[in-house]
This record gives structure tokens, C-alpha cells and sequence, in this order.
């Protein structure tokens, strides 16, 4: 399909093993044959992503302990919970994909225990808006072990394993999901003299560049700059991954583009629920020593409440005392979540108030919103 639709030669299989800054090219090693060959290139971009996180504890390697970075990864998963007929399972880490884990596993009919070493799940999200997704967990029989880290892993001597957490507690599972972060795919850069930022990314520029002029990179392998904080960060998000993408290929091609930096807004699905975020959360700017902020809460419903259906939203927005501008947005529900998000964030994006939100102009209908929006009303307890 790339081939025929945009003329692009896709190698599958295939491993860049190295870069050739000098002469501008790659060695490439054919996974299938084994056979190496020199690519010469005019740019070069990297996208080579993260890698799921696996700490080296004891045990880490057993037989039934996975990641899950690839379609190919879910396959081996599923096979194992079908050959093994698997019934209890351990998710370590309680973020984005280890939630989704949960519930997928849950649906599987598996009994579910998530350990994450931080007080609450959703590590991005203040802890009273990650409290309603616990509430959702434990109502659905997934057990939450909060607050605990993993010491290690043993063999279970009827099969199976033992999970030994640093509280010194013991789970038994038939299988153990690590989720508990990525970190940039950076081998190839550092070893191509390629610089890494104080975050262990690759560094770039705004238009992707890094310190070789000939080469750029994209995507969860890269440093970028917080919107909001100014600070150098990773986001493993995939719309500012493609938004990269576009602008370095927009580089090459020699148009004026440059990538303006990341919000973080994100969503969630979690046994029905949806939990969303844009922008700064308030831990984010206490630890950057932020004081000039407030914070509202509200908890609207996401239509009209006389039309039938309507079911609660909880939202909270965080703005600048000084003038009212929007720093960022949590919200978790049902239903209408990720409407109330995006429109935040695009408001964010465009430097608006608390004000701008009051006067927001969005779609009416009993059944899609109030005349009111969940927007305009955030807007108007903020002013």
C-alpha cells in the first residue's frame, strides 16, 4: 500500500545497526537472511519509539512476566492466558496501559491485582480526580495495591508465580504484566555521537533537528519542551509523535515549519469510564514552584439533566490567579469527557482565559450539552 500509494519502500525485518555521520550512511542488517548492506541517505530520521521498562529484579525473567509494546506482544500474551488457562493475573504499574491492561484482562475473566508503587493510579492526574477511577477499579474486582513497589519474582512451586512487593507482601499469578513506563529507544544516536538531553531523550530543536544537520528525529525517543512549564520533558503520546513526524518531513522539504511543544492532553478508557487531562496538572506545577494558579472543581452532567441519559462529568481546571489564563484540565465520566477536553485544550493552545470559556460558543442540543456547557459553566466559577 505505501509503495503504491505514495511511492515509499517499507523494509520490514530489517536492523539499522549503525550510522555513518561522515559519509551519510546506515548499515543494514537483513533479519531474514542475515546479510548486511550501506544505505546511503540526504536526511535521516529517527523514529525509533520506547521501549517498555523491565528493572532488573530478581526474577525478571521468568517464564510468564511480558511487556507489551507491539500487536506481536498481545498475541504472546493471549497465547500464554490460553496454553496455561490462566486465572490470575499481576499488573505492574498503574498508568494509561496498565489500567487498559486491566480491564482487557479482567474481560478475559482473569482475577486482576494492580500494584503501582505511587499513592494513587494515573500518575499524571491529581489524586482526587484518579480517585474516581479507583473507585471504578475495585467496584469492577480488580484489586489496587497502592502506595507498594515490586522486590521480585519467584517461581511458584505448583507452577505460576509469586510476586514479592517492598511492603512484604505476596501476590500469586498465573501471569505478571510490566507497565510501568518507557523509556527513548536511544542506542542508535548515542552510538552515532548523536546528542541526548537531560532527560534521556534524543535533543532536538523546534524543527526536529538534531545536532547533525542531516539528520532529525520523532516521536516518544525525543526531549521536547512543556507548553505550559517551559521545561524539557517526554510525552510517549502519538499525536504529537505525528505532529513531529509532519514537521520534520515539512523541514526537509524546505517549508518553514517548527513543532511548538507538547500539553500532554490524553484519555482513558476504564470500565466505561473516561478520564482525560490537558495541560498542567496542580502536581505538576507545585513541583515546579508555580504559585500563581487556582483551581476550580464542578461536576455537571453531560447533557441536558432533564433529557434522559444524562449521566455526572467531574472536572477540574487549574488557571492563573493573575489573569485568568487556562493551565489545564481534568475531567472524568461516562460520557462527554472528551469534548470538554479537547475544546479546553485547544483553548489552552490559544493562550485563552477563563473568560474565553465563559463565552464559548458550542454546540446546543438536549441531548449533546446544556445551553450552558460544562465549558461555560468551568469558565464562569473561574471568573
Amino acid at each position: 500500500l505505501f509503495r503504491e500509494r505514495f511511492n515509499i519502500r517499507v523494509h520490514t525485518r530489517s536492523d539499522v545497526l549503525s550510522i555513518d555521520r561522515g559519509n551519510r550512511t546506515i548499515t543494514v542488517c537483513d533479519l531474514v537472511s542475515g546479510e548486511k548492506r550501506t544505505e546511503a541517505y540526504d536526511a535521516l530520521v529517527l523514529s525509533p519509539g520506547a521501549s517498555a521498562l523491565r528493572p532488573p529484579l530478581p526474577g525478571i525473567d521468568l517464564p510468564g512476566i511480558f511487556t507489551l509494546r507491539t500487536i506481536p506482544d498481545s498475541r504472546v500474551i493471549r497465547k500464554w492466558i490460553d496454553e496455561h488457562q490462566a486465572q490470575r493475573a499481576v499488573v505492574v504499574g498503574g498508568g494509561f496501559i496498565g489500567l487498559e491492561m486491566a480491564e482487557n484482562l479482567s474481560h478475559r475473566n482473569l482475577t486482576v491485582t494492580v500494584i503501582e508503587m505511587l499513592s494513587q493510579v494515573l500518575p499524571p492526574l491529581d489524586p482526587e480526580i484518579a480517585a474516581f477511577v479507583e473507585e471504578r477499579l475495585r467496584k469492577q474486582g480488580v484489586t489496587l495495591a497502592l502506595g507498594d513497589g515490586v522486590a521480585g519474582f519467584e517461581a511458584a512451586p505448583d507452577a505460576g508465580l509469586v510476586v514479592k512487593s517492598q511492603g512484604g507482601n505476596i501476590y500469586e499469578a498465573d501471569l505478571v504484566i510490566l507497565a510501568i513506563g518507557v523509556r527513548p529507544e536511544t542506542a542508535l544516536a548515542r552510538s552515532a555521537g548523536l546528542e541526548i538531553g537531560s532527560r534521556g531523550g534524543i535533543q532536538v530543536d523546534e524543527h526536529m533537528q538534531t545536532n547533525d544537520p542531516a539528520i532529525w528525529a520523532v516521536g516518544d525517543a525525543v526531549e521536547v519542551r512543556d507548553w505550559n512549564l517551559g521545561q524539557n520533558t517526554l510525552v510517549p503520546l502519538a499525536g504529537p509523535a505525528a505532529r513531529q513526524g509532519r514537521i520534520a518531513a515539512d523541514v526537509i522539504c524546505g517549508r518553514p515549519s517548527h513543532f511548538r511543544g507538547v500539553q500532554g492532553t490524553a484519555i482513558c478508557g476504564v470500565f466505561g469510564l473516561q478520564v482525560a487531562a490537558t495541560g498542567a496538572s496542580e502536581k505538576a506545577l507545585v513541583r515546579a514552584g508555580d504559585t500563581d494558579f487556582e483551581k476550580i472543581y464542578l461536576h455537571p452532567a453531560q447533557h441536558a439533566g432533564y433529557f434522559p441519559g444524562a449521566k455526572r462529568m467531574h472536572l477540574k481546571l487549574l488557571f492563573r490567579k493573575s489573569n485568568g489564563r487556562i493551565l489545564g484540565a481534568q475531567a472524568v465520566g461516562e460520557e462527554g469527557v472528551d469534548r470538554r477536553i479537547d475544546v479546553i485544550a485547544m483553548a489552552i493552545q490559544k493562550e485563552g482565559t477563563v473568560y474565553d470559556l465563559e463565552e464559548a460558543e458550542l454546540c446546543y442540543a438536549p441531548q449533546f450539552g446544556g445551553a450552558k456547557d460544562a465549558v461555560n459553566f468551568a469558565g464562569m466559577i473561574a471568573a
